[in-house]
């Protein structure tokens, strides 16, 4: 039985890849810095290839060979309902063969799925800027940059950004019939909490959402524990002056660090601040994603320039990095005990 089922799973594989080439063919040849994820890496001429279909259909150097590709790669797609699918299996049963092809969805399945579950991460879990997973992502393949990339994994669930990954990618996904599950940015900590049980629950291992929150909870123990009754301005500044706003997971984590926005700030998503706003506003500490010494930029210029240097040496700056502030998930616990070290260090 077992083989039988193989046989259909690698002569439906074959039948996708056949039907991919196909279309592929009818593909323009990609401009230079494009790509369409194949080839040695001699012909890939940037880091990041992606699929680069035309805004407006049937014109540009496309034209209706695209239009005609689209179409052709629907229909088959319908004619092969289920091919990645084993014989058996439905949307209702807990997925075997998970696909990441985000960062978020990476740190959510490392922590709630069946380690025989996982069938790939993202390129991203293994980046330190961006994950906090890396040393247990290492332990499975990555997927490329691309929707293709992802077809060889066999994948019966993928799991990918809802706005911010490229709508070519998330429109060739479901052509190739993938099952797709989006994954929201969270901005705040009660909807990252029940991000985590519906996820969880997608996954079939609702208890695994139970350990995790359990361990959340106690992070916001300790940094609760270590600041006591502290309270105090901070403001997250990126580079050029951007400025973090309280509807944001960011700003949810430095409320449970005791620090919130002065009166006067951006509310909202944020807004940029001009530097003389900075100053006026002057809150008791600058939040920053990275320490920035050198004014090798024109966004560096902002945080370097010398009054905000006189105003804020480093003992009134904190480092809170991109990968802590972007996802909830496992980053959640990493997160709040970085921040309870934050915390203990302004204290001394």
């Amino acid at each position: 039985m077992t083989r039988n089922v193989s046989s259909i799973g690698n002569s439906r594989m074959h039948a996708l890849s056949v039907t991919w080439r196909w279309c592929r063919e009818l593909l323009p040849p990609p401009l230079a810095g494009e790509g369409w994820g194949g080839g040695s890496s001699e012909c890939q001429r940037v880091r990041f290839p992606s699929l680069s279909l035309p805004r407006k259909r049937g014109r540009g150097r496309c034209g209706p060979r695209l239009r005609n590709c689209g179409l052709l790669v629907v229909a088959l797609s319908v004619a092969f309902a289920g091919l990645l699918l084993p014989p058996d299996s439905h949307a209702a049963d807990p997925p075997r063969r998970v696909v990441s092809f985000n960062v978020c969805a990476d740190q959510l399945v490392v922590a709630l799925a069946e380690p025989g579950q996982i069938a790939a991460l993202s390129p991203h879990a293994t980046n330190e800027v961006l994950s906090t997973v890396i040393d247990k992502a290492r332990a499975y393949p990555r997927t490329g940059w691309t929707a293709e990339s992802v077809v060889p994994f066999a994948p019966d669930l993928v799991l990918l950004g809802y706005s911010w990954d490229r709508s070519p990618t998330m429109q060739m996904m479901r052509a190739l019939g993938l099952r797709l599950a989006p994954i929201g940015l969270v901005n705040d900590i009660d909807g990252a909490l029940t991000q985590i049980h519906e996820v969880a629950a997608l996954l079939g291992h609702p208890e695994r959402a139970t350990v995790l929150l359990d361990e959340i909870a106690a992070a916001r123990a300790r940094l609760a524990d270590a600041r006591r009754s502290m309270s105090s301005t901070a403001l997250l500044v990126a580079q050029g002056g951007y400025t973090v706003g309280p509807t944001s997971l960011a700003a949810a984590l430095m409320a449970e660090a005791g620090l919130r926005p002065p009166a006067g700030a951006p509310s909202g998503y944020g807004g940029f601040v001009p530097l003389e706003q900075l100053i006026t506003l002057r809150p008791d500490y600058l939040v920053m994603a990275s320490a920035i010494e050198t004014p090798d930029s024109q966004g560096a210029l902002y945080l370097t320039h010398p009054a905000l240097r006189a105003l804020y040496p480093p003992e009134r700056r904190i480092v809170l990095p991109t990968r802590y502030t972007l996802c909830g998930g496992a980053s959640l616990v990493a997160a709040l005990d970085y921040l309870t070290g934050v915390v203990k260090g302004l204290g001394r």
